[in-house]
């Protein structure tokens, strides 16, 4: 069993805390109609001035998807800015992992380049608040196969 408490660092909570905080300045504008126009003709306008591709045409299926998308991120960042715990680092890796998957299909199929920047921040995000999970399971299985007690004589 992982113990959740040696995740409890300062260091690792902090990192938790700073990629809720990326998040929520990354997808505010994804939340309303409104923003996510805005963020949309910014994105197209740079992506077209730097030759790393334009957005297609807003759509109200794209500006659903985006709102959701938006609103769900920006209130799980809000809880982990706010009260942020070790499982949450846990949760958020692993949904980077997954936005990570999706972005790199993405850009398999012709989405604009610019969307590497975002790519290389989620994975960036998702290694380093799961590999001190895959640390603390990697030594609680070396501990319980050393034949001692979980955690390890002295804790």
């Amino acid at each position: 069993m992982i113990r959740p408490f040696a995740l409890s660092q300062p260091a690792y909570l902090r990192v938790v805390r700073t990629s809720a905080w990326y998040d929520l300045v990354v997808t505010a504008g994804f939340a309303t109609p409104w923003t996510y126009a805005l963020v949309h003709d910014a994105l197209s306008t740079l992506g077209d001035a730097l030759g790393l591709g334009a957005l297609p045409a807003l759509d109200p299926i794209e500006i659903l998807y985006a709102n959701l998308m938006g609103s769900v991120v920006v209130v799980w960042a809000l809880l982990r800015i706010i009260n942020p715990l070790p499982v949450h680092g846990l949760y958020d890796g692993l949904a980077r992992t997954l936005f990570s998957a999706w972005q790199a299909y993405a850009l398999g199929h012709g989405a604009p380049r610019w969307l590497w920047l975002f790519l290389v921040a989620e994975t960036a995000f998702g290694v380093v608040q799961l590999v001190p999970w895959w640390r603390a399971r990697r030594t609680d299985l070396m501990d319980s196969t050393a034949g001692r007690p979980l955690g390890g004589a002295g804790r």
